[in-house]
C-alpha cells in the first residue's frame, strides 16, 4: 500500500526515536507526525519496519519517549473518534496509529514496570465537561477503549452512512444511535447492509487493536490472591461503553451470517479476495474474550437467575461489575435467533468436511477452535439455547464436525486444547436424553476420517472415534479417558442398535483396560472398567432387543469377563503381574478378533481354565444357533454363508478346484475339531491341486513348515477317500 518514500520516512522516524537519548517534547508535532501523518504504511510494513529489539531498546533507554509515543497515538485516535474521520487524511492517521499501537503494546505488557502505565491518568482527559477535568481525569486505557468503540461505528469509515449530507458530523458522533448501524442482519437486526471491502478492512484493524489490549492478561504471572478479572475487558463490557449492545450484536451476527462457500462457484477463493473471513475470525476471538466471565466471582445473580451466596453475603460484599456481553447473550430467547445462531455455527464447523469432485475448489476456514469455544459459551450462559440445540435435529450437524476435529487432532500435542473443548461440549450434550435419542439416526454422510468403514448410526461413529482417540492418541490425552467413557455411559441407555464394528471396539477397550498390569498400575484405572461395564449393563437392560451384535461380541469375549471375575487381589500376585509387565512388554494381540489396530501397552485376556468357568451359558437352550448361517467378516459385520453353487466343467475351471461348501444347517464354529466341521461335498474325479494353488480352494491355516498338505490335512484325506 505505502510507497517506497513513505516507508523510508517511517523507518527514519523509528531510527530517530531509538537514537535520541534526550526526551522529545509532546508538543513537537513535527517529530511525532512522522509516525502517522506523513506515511501510508500497511500493517505488514509496520511490523517489518519496527523491530522488536528496537522497541525494547527504547523501553529501556528512553522510556519517556515510548510513553509519549503511546500518549500521542491514543490522542490521535480520540480526536478521530470525536471528529468522525470525515477526510481521507484523518482515516489514514487513525489506521496508522492503530497499527503502531498493535505493534508496541505487547512489549509494554511484558515488562512488570510498565503494567500500570495505561491505567495512569492523562492531564486534560476528563470524564465530563468542566473545570475539574484534571482531577477526574480518565485513564489512558479507558480513553483508548472508548475511542475504539466509537470508531467501530463511525459513518463512512467502518459503517455505511445513512445521511446524505456531511454537515455537522462532529456533532453527530456524540448523538449517534449505533443500534442503527449494526454490521450484519441476524439477532435483533433485520436489515443487511451492503458489503464493503474498505469497511471490513478497517473493522479488522480496530478489532486487532482491541484484542491486543485484552491480551495483557497473557503477560501476568498467576497470582492466587487475584480475582482473575481483566480490567480491559471489565471496562469495555461495562455501562461506560455506550456501544456495548450494538457491538455485541454486530460481532455475533457477523460470525453466524458468514458463508465461506457463497454461491458455490468453484475456486472462487482463488479468483477473488475475501475480506470477510479475517473480520469473522477477529470477531469470534473478541467475542470469546469478552464472554470470558466467571459468574461465581461476583455475588450478583447468575444467568440462570440464582444467586451465588446468601442474603448476608450480599449485604457484606458489594456485587461486582456486570458484564453486559454476558447479560445480552443470556437474554436471547427467540427461536428464530437460536435457529440463526445454530445454523451459522454448524455451517462454519462443517466447512472443512465439504467434499467436491474438484480438489480444493471450496474455501476452507481455519478458526474452528474459536467456533467451538463460542458454542461452549453459548450453551453455558444461555440454557434456553442449550435446550433448543438438544431438541433440534441440527445437533448432529454439530456432533459430526466435533468428532472429525477430535479424530484429526488426537496425535498432535499442540492441539490438546481443541481436544479438551470438543470433549467437554460432548460431555455437556450427553447429559440430556434428547442427545442420546438423536444418536440413533443412521449415519449416511461419509466424512473423510481414518476410521473403519461401517454401516450404522451416529452412535457407532461416536464409539469408533472415541476408540481411535484412546488407542492411538498421545499420552497427554489420558486424563480425558474418564470423560470419553462417561459420554458413552450417558448415552448408552438410548442406543437401540450398535453395529458389529462398534461392539467390537467396546469389547476391545474392556479387554485392554481389564488386564492385570493396567488395573494395578494406577489407583484410578479401575474406573474405566466400571464405565464400560455400566455401558454393557445399560444396553442389555434397556435396549436388549436391537443389540444382538453387542450380545454376540460379549459371548465371544466371555473369557475377558471370567478373567476379570478371577482377578488376583493378594499383594504377591499383584507385584508379580506388574514386574512381568515391566520386564516383557508385549503389544495387544488381536489375531483372534477383527480388531486391526492394537492399544499400546495392552495384553490380551488369558483363557479360562477348564472347570473354573461358572456361568449359565451352557444351560441356555439354543446358544449355538446365535451364529447359524452367519459368521463375522473381516470388516466386523455379520455375513450370511450361502452354499457354493456347483460349477460345471464347461466354465473353464475344474470342479475339483472348488473349496468345500458349508451346509445350510451347520453352525459356523471356529477353532473346533475336525468332527465339528461341516461335511464336504463330493468332488469330481481327477487329481486335485495342492492347497493354495487355486484361487477357488481356501488355504489351510495350520500349514506345516514343509508346506505339504497331502499327509496331514483332514480335508485332503476326506477328498482322497471320496475319490477312492
Amino acid at each position: 500500500m505505502g510507497s517506497a518514500d513513505s516507508k523510508l520516512n517511517f523507518r527514519k522516524a523509528v531510527i530517530q526515536l531509538t537514537t535520541k537519548t534526550q526526551p522529545v517534547e509532546a508538543t513537537d508535532d513535527a517529530f511525532w507526525d512522522q509516525f502517522w501523518a506523513d506515511t501510508a504504511t500497511s500493517v505488514q510494513d509496520v511490523f517489518a519496519l519496527v523491530p522488536a529489539a528496537e522497541i525494547r531498546a527504547v523501553r529501556e533507554e528512553s522510556p519517556s519517549n515510548l510513553a509519549t509515543l503511546c500518549y500521542k497515538a491514543v490522542e490521535k485516535l480520540v480526536q478521530g473518534a470525536e471528529s468522525g474521520c470525515h477526510s481521507e487524511k484523518e482515516k489514514q492517521i487513525v489506521l496508522n496509529c492503530s497499527r503502531l499501537l498493535t505493534r508496541v503494546l505487547p512489549y509494554i505488557f511484558e515488562d512488570p514496570d510498565w503494567r500500570g502505565f495505561f491505567w495512569s491518568t492523562v492531564p486534560g482527559a476528563g470524564r465530563g465537561e468542566g473545570e475539574d477535568d484534571d482531577e477526574n481525569a480518565r485513564p489512558l486505557a479507558e480513553s483508548l477503549l472508548l475511542a475504539i468503540a466509537d470508531l467501530l461505528f463511525c459513518p463512512e469509515f467502518t459503517v455505511q452512512s445513512h445521511r446524505r449530507s456531511t454537515v455537522d458530523l462532529a456533532e453527530d458522533m456524540h448523538s449517534l444511535d449505533s443500534c442503527e448501524y449494526i454490521w450484519e442482519a441476524g439477532v435483533g437486526f433485520a436489515h443487511s447492509p451492503q458489503p464493503n471491502y474498505i469497511h471490513d478492512t478497517n473493522r479488522t484493524e480496530l478489532l486487532k487493536l482491541l484484542l491486543t489490549c485484552f491480551s495483557e492478561a497473557m503477560y501476568l504471572p498467576p497470582a492466587p490472591d487475584s480475582d482473575g478479572s481483566n480490567p480491559w475487558v471489565q471496562f469495555f463490557c461495562s455501562t461506560e461503553n455506550r456501544h456495548a449492545l450494538p457491538l455485541f450484536t454486530s460481532l455475533l451476527n457477523t460470525v453466524c451470517a458468514y458463508d465461506p462457500v457463497g454461491y458455490g462457484i468453484p475456486y472462487n477463493h482463488l479468483l477473488f479476495s475475501d475480506s470477510r473471513e479475517p473480520l469473522v475470525e477477529e470477531a469470534a476471538q473478541v467475542l470469546i474474550v469478552t464472554l470470558d466471565h466467571d459468574s461465581a466471582a461476583s455475588a450478583g445473580p447468575t444467568v440462570d437467575g440464582t444467586t451465588t451466596g446468601t442474603a448476608m453475603d450480599d449485604v457484606d460484599q458489594p456485587p461486582g461489575p456486570e458484564n453486559l456481553f454476558v447479560n445480552y447473550l443470556s437474554r436471547i430467547h427467540r427461536e428464530e435467533d437460536f435457529q440463526f445462531i445454530l445454523k451459522g455455527i454448524a455451517r462454519l464447523l462443517s466447512n472443512p468436511l465439504l467434499q467436491t469432485y474438484l480438489p480444493n475448489s471450496t474455501k476452507k476456514i481455519q478458526f474452528h477452535q474459536e467456533l467451538l469455544v463460542l458454542f461452549w459459551k453459548l450453551c453455558d450462559f444461555n440454557k434456553k439455547f442449550l435446550f433448543f440445540v438438544l431438541k433440534s435435529s441440527d445437533v448432529l450437524d454439530i456432533l459430526v464436525p466435533i468428532l472429525y476435529f477430535l479424530n484429526d487432532a488426537r496425535a498432535d500435542q499442540s492441539r490438546v486444547g481443541l481436544m479438551h473443548i470438543g470433549v467437554f461440549i460432548l460431555l455437556l450434550l450427553s447429559g440430556e436424553r434428547n442427545f442420546g435419542v438423536r444418536l440413533n439416526k443412521p449415519y449416511s454422510v461419509r466424512v473423510p476420517m481414518d476410521i473403519p468403514v461401517f454401516t450404522g448410526t451416529h452412535a457407532d461413529l461416536l464409539i469408533v472415534v472415541f476408540h481411535k482417540i484412546i488407542t492411538s492418541g498421545h499420552q497427554r490425552l489420558q486424563p480425558l479417558f474418564d470423560c470419553l467413557l462417561t459420554i458413552v455411559v450417558n448415552v448408552s441407555p438410548y442406543l437401540k442398535s450398535l453395529s458389529m464394528v462398534a461392539a467390537n471396539k467396546l469389547l476391545h477397550l474392556l479387554e485392554a483396560f481389564s488386564t492385570t498390569w493396567f488395573l494395578f498400575s494406577a489407583a484410578q484405572n479401575h474406573h474405566l472398567v466400571f464405565f464400560l461395564l455400566e455401558v454393557f449393563n445399560n444396553i442389555i437392560q434397556y435396549q436388549f432387543d436391537g443389540n444382538s451384535n453387542l450380545v454376540y461380541a460379549i459371548i465371544r469375549k466371555r473369557s475377558v469377563f471370567h478373567q476379570l471375575a478371577n482377578l488376583p487381589s493378594d499383594p504377591p500376585a499383584i507385584h508379580k503381574a506388574l514386574q512381568r509387565r515391566r520386564k516383557a512388554p508385549e503389544p495387544l494381540s488381536r489375531s483372534g478378533s477383527q480388531e486391526g489396530a492394537s492399544m499400546e501397552g495392552s495384553r490380551p485376556a488369558a483363557p479360562a481354565e477348564p472347570g473354573t468357568l461358572k456361568t449359565s451359558l451352557v444351560a441356555t437352550p439354543g446358544i449355538d444357533k446365535l451364529t447359524e448361517k452367519s459368521q463375522v467378516s473381516e470388516d466386523g459385520t455379520l455375513r450370511s454363508l450361502e452354499p457354493a453353487p456347483p460349477q460345471s466343467p464347461e466354465d473353464g475351471s475344474p470342479a475339483d478346484e472348488v473349496g468345500p461348501a458349508w451346509q445350510p444347517g451347520s453352525p459356523a464354529r471356529r477353532g473346533g475339531s475336525s468332527g465339528d466341521r461341516p461335511a464336504r461335498q463330493p468332488v469330481a474325479n481327477g487329481a486335485p491341486r495342492r492347497s493354495g494353488s487355486s484361487p477357488g480352494r481356501p488355504s489351510c491355516r495350520c500349514r506345516p513348515s514343509c508346506g505339504c498338505s497331502r499327509c496331514w490335512c483332514p480335508r485332503w484325506r476326506r477328498s482322497a477317500s471320496t475319490r477312492a
